[in-house]
C-alpha cells in the first residue's frame, strides 16, 4: 500500500505530463540523504538518465530503494524532466546495551546481536529487533527459565541515532516436578524414570542440569525408553504420545509420557545370507542372539555390528548387516535373517585431527595404530580412539570416517577432540582425634601441548616433609619408549618427638627411568637412581631409651655409618587392560617392580611389589573392584635392609580408617606409638561400586561399600605386630568441577591399642 501511495503522489506531483504518458529522464538528483553516498542510491536505482519514466518503472524503483533497508521512507518527483529522489533515512545504532543477563556471557550475546545486524554503526532495523527480542527469549526458554522476560527499549538521538537497552529479568529456572510414564503394566513406573534423563531436582542438579525440561533431552529418553522395552523383548511397544505443561507461575514443568508395551517376543530362529568372505562357522560365534531366548534389540544390534566390524577389520569399511524379522503374532515369536553385504573393500587415504588448540598434532597421531595408506580396519581405528582417551589429554574423543567424494575404495579418518585442564593441584587429608594431616601436589601432564608431564609435590608435616620433582616424557623415540627423570628430597625429624625414636633421616636422590611398550598394554619398565642418606642420632649410650626403632637406627649407624649412598636400579612391568582411567567398571591393571641396591655400595638390597587391580560388572550397575598388593624387602650380601626403606601401610590408598602409615609394628604404647614399618606388606580390599541414589546412571560421580585389610610385619629382626587390620565403610568417588574427589567414612574392625584411626579421609585435585 505504502509504494503505491507513493507512486501515486509522483503522478499527481509531476504537473508536466499526463499519468499515462511516459516522461524522459534528462536529470536525477537525490535529497535528503546523511550518511548514505548518492553513488549508494543510484547503483540501487533501477533508472537511468534518458530511460522513459511511467507508472511501472516508478513502482520499480520505490521498491528497489525500500529494499535496501537503508530507508524508512521514499518519494519519486518530477520537476520538468528532471527526477528527484527523495529519502528519509533509517537511523544509525549508536549504542547496544545489555541489562540483567546472567544466564549467557554479554559479549558473547552482543557478537550474536552484532551478527544478526543490530551494531553499533549498523543501520537500526525495528524488525531485527523484534527477532532479537524472540531469539533471546527462545534461548532462555531452552535453558529452563520460562519466566524470562525481554524488554527493550529505544531512545532517540541526535544526527538520526538510536540506542538500543535489552532489559532482561531471568527469574527462576522452571524445575520438572513430576515425570509419570502412563501405560506402564511389566515394569515398576519408577524403574522407568530411573532410566531417563530428565528427573526431578536431587543434590547434584545444580550441577547436572537434568530437573530442567528440554525438548532434545526428552526425545533422547523416548528412545532411551524404547530401548528399555525392546531389549526386553517387547518388539511391538511404542510411545503413544508426550504431554508437557508449565504451571501458571512458569516455575514448575509436569511432563507425561504415554506407552503402548505390546506383548514381550521370543526368537523363533536366527540364519546367515549373503555373501560370506569369512567361513560361516567364524561369523555365528559372533552372533549374540539364540533361538529360544527373549528378543532383544542391544543383542541383535549387537550382532550385526560385530559382523560388521569383523568384516571391517579386512578393510570392508562399507559392510552392510541388516536384520529382517518374521514376526508370528499368534506365537509372539520373531524369526531373523542377517543379510551380509560386504561392500568394496577400501583403504584410508588421510588421517585428520581437530579440535586440539593446545595439543601438537604429534601427540595424538603418536596414538594411532591405523595407518594412512594401509587397508581400513575398525579393530585398529578402535584402538587407536582407545589410546588417545588414555592420554587423558582430552574431555571427548570422536572418530568419523566419511567416503572421499568421487571415489568408491577410499575414506578419510576424522578425529575430533576436546581438551581439558591437564594440570592439576591436589590436596590430601585426614581428620581425627590426632589431629589433621595435610599433603599437597601440583602437575601438568601436558606441558605445552608436548604430551610430556611435570609433577611437583611437597608433603608437609611436623615430623615428616617430602619434596619431588618429576618429567617424563612419553615418546623420547618414535616406537614410544618413554623416559623420565625424578629428584627428590625426603626429611623425617623423629628427634623432635618428647617420645619413642631420638633420630633425623634426610635423603635426596635422583634418577632416569625408561618404559619399553611391548604391546597396548603391557610395558617394560627400567631404572637408575643415586640415593645419598644422611642419619643423625642422638644420645646412643641413654641406658634409660627403650625405643625399639632407635636403638636399631644406632646399631644401624654403628655398622653401616650416618651416610648411606647408593645407586639403586629398578626393573619392573605393567598391563592396563582398564576401559577407563578415572572411574573404570571392568578390566585389569597388574604392576611388578624389582628394587635392587647396586653391589659395592652403601645400600645393598632388595625390594619386590606387586599389585593386580581388577573390575567386573555385577548385576544392574554395580560392580565389584578387587584390590591386592604385595611387597617384601630384605638385604644381601652380608648388609641389612636400610629401615627406612621399610613398608607401611594405612591411610585412603591402602586401609582407610587409619592413619597414614600407622599400621603394622610400632615403637611405644597409646597415642605416643610411632609406626618403624616392616620388610613385609600385604594389601587386599574388596568394594562394590554403584552410582549415587537419585542421581540414575550419572558417570561422573560413584558411592561405593568396602572391606579392606593391611599387614606390615618385619621378619628381619625379633619384633611382634598385631596381625592384619581390618576396617569397612562407605567410598565416594565423584568427578567434580573443582577436579576429582575421593571420600571415605570408615569403622576400623579390629583397631589396636597403639593404632590412630581416621573416621573421615579424604583427597581433592584442582584442575587448571
Amino acid at each position: 500500500m505504502k509504494l503505491r501511495l507513493a507512486a501515486l503522489a509522483f503522478l499527481m506531483l509531476s504537473g508536466v505530463a499526463d499519468a499515462r504518458d511516459p516522461v524522459t529522464v534528462r536529470d536525477i538528483r537525490v535529497e535528503g540523504i546523511q550518511r548514505v553516498e548518492a553513488g549508494t542510491v543510484f547503483s540501487y536505482l533501477p533508472i537511468r538518465v534518458g530511460d522513459l519514466l511511467d507508472d511501472e518503472r516508478s513502482d520499480q524503483a520505490i521498491k528497489a530503494l525500500f529494499d535496501t533497508g537503508f530507508f524508512k521512507d521514499v518519494r519519486l518527483e518530477l520537476e520538468g524532466d528532471v527526477l528527484v529522489v527523495i529519502v528519509e533515512e533509517r537511523p544509525s545504532i549508536a549504542s547496544v546495551d545489555i541489562e540483567g543477563v546472567k544466564e549467557f556471557p554479554a559479549d558473547a550475546l552482543k557478537s550474536s546481536l552484532q551478527e544478526l545486524g543490530l551494531g553499533i554503526s549498523r543501520t537500526f532495523d525495528r524488525a531485527l529487533l523484534d527477532k532479537a527480542e524472540q531469539e533471546l527469549k527462545r534461548q532462555y526458554n531452552a535453558r529452563g527459565k520460562y519466566a524470562a522476560t525481554v524488554t527493550t527499549t529505544v531512545t532517540p538521538l541526535e544526527r538520526n541515532r538510536v540506542g538500543l537497552r535489552f532489559t532482561v529479568v531471568e527469574g527462576e529456572s522452571a524445575k520438572i516436578r513430576q515425570i509419570r510414564i502412563l501405560g506402564a503394566k511389566a515394569f515398576k513406573e519408577s524403574d522407568l524414570v530411573d532410566a531417563l534423563t530428565l528427573r526431578t531436582p536431587d543434590w547434584l542438579s545444580w550441577y547436572t542440569k537434568n530437573d530442567q525440561y528440554s525438548k532434545q533431552k526428552l526425545q533422547a529418553d523416548l528412545e532411551t525408553l524404547r530401548s528399555y522395552y525392546l531389549n526386553r523383548g517387547y518388539l511391538e511397544f511404542n510411545v503413544e504420545g508426550t504431554q508437557v505443561s508449565l504451571t501458571p507461575d512458569r516455575k514448575a514443568i509436569y511432563i507425561t509420557i504415554s506407552v503402548n508395551e505390546g506383548e514381550p517376543y521370543k526368537v523363533k530362529d536366527l540364519k546367515l545370507a549373503g555373501e560370506f568372505l569369512v567361513p560361516e562357522d567364524e561369523l555365528r560365534k559372533l552372533v549374540k542372539v539364540a533361538p529360544g531366548e527373549t528378543y532383544s534389540r542391544e543383542k541383535l544390534n549387537a550382532s550385526t555390528k560385530a559382523i560388521s566390524d569383523r568384516l571391517s577389520n579386512d578393510g570392508y569399511a562399507f559392510a552392510n548387516v541388516n536384520a529382517s524379522p518374521e514376526i508370528d503374532k499368534e506365537s509372539r515369536t520373531a524369526a531373523f535373517t542377517l543379510f551380509i553385504d560386504p561392500g568394496r573393500r577400501v583403504y584410508v587415504r588421510r588421517i585428520v585431527v581437530n579440535g586440539n588448540t593446545k595439543t601438537r598434532d604429534e601427540v595424538v597421531r603418536r596414538e594411532f595404530r591405523q595407518m594412512e595408506g594401509g587397508w581400513y580396519s575398525a579393530k585398529q581405528i578402535d584402538a587407536s580412539k582407545r589410546r588417545i582417551d588414555r592420554t587423558n589429554y582430552f574431555s571427548e574423543v570422536g572418530v568419523e570416517t566419511p567416503a572421499v567424494p568421487g571415489t568408491s575404495d577410499q575414506i578419510d579418518v576424522n578425529v575430533k577432540v576436546k581438551e581439558k585442564s591437564t594440570g592439576a593441584i591436589t590436596l590430601g587429608g585426614g581428620f581425627s582425634s590426632d589431629g589433621f594431616l595435610l599433603s599437597s601436589s601440583v602437575s601438568q601432564a601436558n606441558v605445552l601441548g608436548s604430551g610430556n608431564s611435570i609433577g611437583i609435590a611437597a608433603n608437609t608435616g611436623r615430623i615428616n616433609t617430602v619434596y619431588s620433582l618429576s618429567f617424563t616424557n612419553p615418546y623420547s623415540t618414535v616406537d614410544g619408549v618413554s623416559r623420565g627423570f625424578d629428584l627428590y628430597k625426603r626429611r623425617s625429624d623423629l628427634a623432635l618427638l618428647s617420645f619413642g625414636p631420638r633420630y633425623n633421616t634426610d635423603s635426596i636422590g635422583g634418577g632416569v627411568r625408561f618404559g619399553v611398550p611391548i604391546n597396548d598394554t603391557d610395558t617394560i619398565n627400567v631404572g637408575l637412581a643415586a640415593e645419598s642418606t644422611q642419619i643423625e642420632v642422638f644420645n646412643c649410650d641413654d641406658p634409660t631409651s627403650t625405643s625399639r626403632s632407635f636403638r636399631s637406627a644406632c646399631e644401624y649407624v654403628a655398622r653401616q655409618g650416618d651416610n648411606n649412598a647408593g645407586v639403586i636400579s629398578s626393573a619392573g612391568w605393567a598391563r592396563n587392560r582398564l576401559d577407563s582411567i578415572i572411574l573404570p567398571k571392568s578390566g585389569t591393571r597388574q604392576r611388578a617392580t624389582l628394587e635392587v641396591g647396586v653391589p659395592g655400595l652403601d645400600l645393598k638390597y632388595y625390594k619386590f611389589t606387586y599389585d593386580h587391580l581388577y573390575y567386573t560388572p555385577l548385576v544392574g550397575d554395580f560392580t565389584l573392584k578387587l584390590n591386592g598388593e604385595i611387597g617384601y624387602a630384605g638385604g644381601y650380601g652380608g648388609s641389612e635392609l636400610p629401615f627406612f626403606k621399610n613398608f607401611y601401610a594405612g591411610g585412603i590408598t591402602s586401609v582407610r580408617g587409619y592413619r597414614t602409615s600407622n599400621i603394622g609394628p610400632k615403637d611405644g604404647t597409646g597415642t605416643f606409638a610411632r609406626p618403624t614399618g616392616g620388610n613385609q606388606r600385604l594389601v587386599a580390599s574388596a568394594e562394590v561400586l554403584y552410582p549415587i541414589p537419585g542421581l540414575g546412571k550419572e558417570r561422573n560421580a560413584r558411592i561405593s561399600t568396602f572391606v579392606d585389610v593391611g599387614l606390615i610385619r618385619n621378619s628381619l629382626e625379633n619384633s611382634t605386630d598385631d596381625g592384619a587390620r581390618l576396617s569397612t565403610g562407605i567410598g565416594l568417588y565423584f568427578v567434580s568441577p573443582f577436579g576429582p574427589i575421593q571420600l571415605a567414612i570408615s569403622k576400623p574392625v579390629n583397631p589396636g591399642p597403639n593404632d590412630v584411626t581416621q573416621t573421615f579421609q579424604f583427597t581433592m585435585g584442582q584442575n587448571f
